[in-house]
């Protein structure tokens, strides 16, 4: 029995219980004499072991994402009328949002801010673009409107002349 006790005797001694399982969990770091030595990491090293580095999904999604932005700017080539406002605004927003989400996050994201702030602004430019359409469209219907009108006018006069 007595040596049961002894046995559990460290357990009841918290300081060095808790000493011995603190100096197991704690990490040591190396002084600057050792680092100085050691051969400095190359970039590509650096990249590859960071947290937003291509073993990560912070590296990719942005990489994905620019996609989106390339398909955007190949949209410029098309003419306005064919152009979905909703899905533009839906990218304009899409872009404003996460870049200030990509800027509070921890770690911070700015390859993932990048393309959300160029995504934001071919949403901008394409909206743009449409809502210009849209109002020469209404400028062009009431010129013919005014045009029709007139056209309508001078039959009517002519009409009068000859009566």
């Amino acid at each position: 029995m007595s040596t049961l006790f002894r046995a559990s005797r460290p357990a009841f001694r918290a300081r060095t219980f808790f000493q011995q399982n603190a100096s197991k969990t704690t990490r040591r770091f190396q002084s600057t004499e050792s680092t100085a030595n050691a051969a400095p990491e190359s970039w590509m090293q650096q990249f590859w072991k960071s947290e937003k580095g291509p073993k990560t999904v912070h590296f990719w999604a942005p990489m994905m994402k620019w996609g989106l932005v390339l398909v955007g700017i190949s949209d410029f080539a098309r003419p306005a009328e064919s152009l979905s406002l909703t899905q533009n605004a839906a990218l304009t927003t899409t872009g404003i949002i996460w870049t200030r989400w990509c800027l509070i996050i921890k770690p911070k994201n700015y390859l993932l801010a990048a393309v959300n702030f160029f995504l934001g602004c071919v949403g901008v430019i394409q909206c743009s673009r449409i809502f210009l359409h849209h109002q020469a469209q209404k400028k062009l219907a009431e010129e013919v409107g005014e045009a029709k009108e007139a056209v309508k006018e001078a039959k009517e006069a002519i009409k009068h002349k000859s009566s």
